[in-house]
């Protein structure tokens, strides 16, 4: 079984929604990391040394590979990710191997004989 790595980075109030959008699109666990910062083309505002930006979370999908790209769409979408500069993020990586995954590819095996 081979897998991708779907690394999201939104705004943290789009979070739930992503990561409902892509369970309901065959996910079947992610990791969310909290408070994380970027900018994009327009320097973020500060204010006395602060920073105005908004906060963004980073989610991270391991997903089976045939079913990365539909959840990648599904995310796009969920997170407006397209629609809306500044929102946000997603692409996917290769994964060459991983460990401690036995019960998620147990899981799924069934849903991607289906698919194949």
């Amino acid at each position: 079984m081979h897998f991708k790595m779907i690394i999201v980075f939104v705004e943290d109030e789009k979070t739930d929604a992503v990561m409902d959008a892509a369970r309901e699109a065959g996910a079947t666990g992610s990791t969310v990391i909290t408070n994380a910062r970027g900018e994009g083309l327009q320097v973020n505002k500060t204010f006395f040394g602060l920073s105005l930006e908004t906060q963004r979370d980073v989610i991270l999908f391991l997903v089976e590979q045939h079913r990365s790209r539909h959840i990648l769409e599904r995310i796009n979408i969920a997170g407006e990710l397209d629609a809306k500069p500044g929102t946000g993020i997603a692409f996917q990586l290769d994964v060459e191997d991983a460990v401690g995954i036995m019960h998620q590819a147990q899981e799924i095996s069934q849903d991607v004989e289906d698919l194949l």
